[in-house]
C-alpha cells in the first residue's frame, strides 16, 4: 500500500474538517470567505474519496494474483487504451461545441462579467493545451 494514498485522503479529511469548521464559525462572511469553506468541502469530499477508493481497491486486489494479472493486461492492452483514447477525443470535440454554446448564453443572459471571463479563460487554456501536444506529437511521430 502506498503513503500517497494515505496521505491524500487525511488531506481531504482535513479540507473536509476545515471547511465544515468556516462554515459554522463565519458568521458574516464577505467576499472571498463567502464561497471558501464551500469549496474547501467539496474539494475535500472529492479528494478523499479518490483516496479512499484507492486504498479499497489496492486491498481488495491484493489478495487475488490472478485478479492483478487479468487487469494488468486489460490495462496494457492496446486494444483499451485506443478506445480510451477515442472516447477522450470525442468528449474533447463536444466540450468545445458545449463550452462555445455556454460561453454565449452567459453573454446574452448579462452574467456577471468575471464568471464569464474565467469560462472564456478554462476554454481557451484547454484548446492551447491541446494545440500545444499536437504540435508536439507531430514532432515525435
Amino acid at each position: 500500500m502506498k503513503r500517497v494514498d494515505y496521505f491524500v485522503t487525511v488531506i481531504g479529511v482535513l479540507l473536509l474538517g476545515t471547511g465544515l469548521y468556516l462554515v459554522k464559525t463565519i458568521e458574516s462572511a464577505q467576499g472571498i470567505l463567502l464561497t471558501l469553506p464551500y469549496v474547501l468541502v467539496g474539494v475535500g469530499c472529492g479528494v478523499f474519496g479518490y483516496g479512499m477508493s484507492n486504498i479499497i481497491s489496492k486491498k481488495a486486489i491484493a489478495k487475488d494474483a490472478s485478479l492483478q494479472k487479468r487487469l494488468a493486461v486489460e490495462q496494457n492492452d492496446e486494444r483499451n487504451i485506443a478506445i480510451a483514447n477515442k472516447a477522450k477525443a470525442k468528449a474533447y470535440d463536444l466540450m468545445t461545441y458545449v463550452f462555445g454554446m455556454l460561453m454565449l448564453t452567459f453573454a446574452l443572459m448579462n452574467v456577471d462579467l468575471t464568471a464569464t471571463l474565467l469560462l472564456v479563460a478554462a476554454y481557451l487554456f484547454v484548446h492551447i493545451y491541446g494545440i500545444f501536444y499536437r504540435v508536439k506529437y507531430e514532432k515525435e511521430m
